[in-house]
């Protein structure tokens, strides 16, 4: 009984580091794809992204049903995918890696096909990852996923655009968590100015900050934060990117 009785300790244990880390744990999903194999739709969207292969996405992305994007604070995060219970799984597929760059809207007219309404979780694919994973014939399949760490070459990427009253800055090739809950600009004349969402991973101050050299403070969901310090020159300019550090 005395082992018995360890064994459901330890049982316990686990389930609960388990819960705790639910993040690295999988849950169930459905996932279909759009586009075609060449990229199709890989211009913005409602992340804010440009055009994906510029920015370092590639194929490699999703959009994520309502459940999933989170009124877009997901954009930027990755996912593991794999195919599970269906015929059209592709066999030995093994797992994809995608990361969040737009949103699959609900469609409230429809009682059927209605993967991306709530409380649905749901991966729309490019079509490049959808058939890593299954067959195109299958057009929909169940999945598991989980989140991941996100991987990036190089730094953070900051987009400036707007005008000299205001300034809106696209955040991303974010690595780490992938997902940005706050950022902070300082021009070298002033201290950190909080900036506001605006959407997806746009974020926004209506601070003059024209003829000052920028720096940004950005912090990942889990709460850690990168500092790039003077990341623009004092003549920076709009529609251009300037790169900072990564987590």
């Amino acid at each position: 009984m005395a082992g018995f009785g360890i064994v459901a300790a330890w049982a316990t244990i686990l389930a609960l580091v388990f819960a705790s880390n639910g993040a690295h744990g999988w849950d169930y999903a459905h996932a279909t794809f759009y586009g075609d194999i060449g990229g199709g739709e890989t211009m913005m969207g409602a992340c804010g992204y440009g055009n994906l292969f510029d920015q370092g996405y590639g194929l490699e992305t999703t959009a994520l049903s309502t459940a999933l994007f989170n009124n877009g604070a997901t954009c930027g995060a990755c996912f593991q995918i794999r195919c599970i219970d269906s015929p059209w799984c592709k066999k030995g597929a093994g797992i994809i890696r995608v990361t969040a760059t737009n949103f699959c809207p609900p469609d409230y007219s429809k009682t059927e096909d209605i993967w991306c309404n709530p409380p649905q979780k749901h991966f729309d694919l490019s079509m490049s990852m959808f058939l890593k994973i299954a067959e195109y014939r299958g057009g929909i399949v169940p999945v598991m996923y989980r989140r991941v760490m996100c991987y990036k070459k190089g730094g953070i990427k900051f987009e400036l655009k707007g005008n000299p009253y205001w300034l809106l800055v696209l955040v991303y090739n974010v690595g780490g968590v992938g997902e940005v809950s706050n950022v902070k600009i300082k021009g070298s004349n002033t201290g950190w100015i909080q900036m506001s969402r605006n959407w997806g991973q746009n974020w926004q101050t209506g601070v003059r900050l024209d003829g000052q050299s920028l720096s940004f403070q950005v912090t990942g969901s889990d709460g850690r934060i990168v500092q790039s310090d003077n990341v623009a020159p004092s003549n920076w300019q709009f529609n251009r990117v300037y790169e900072g550090k990564n987590f």
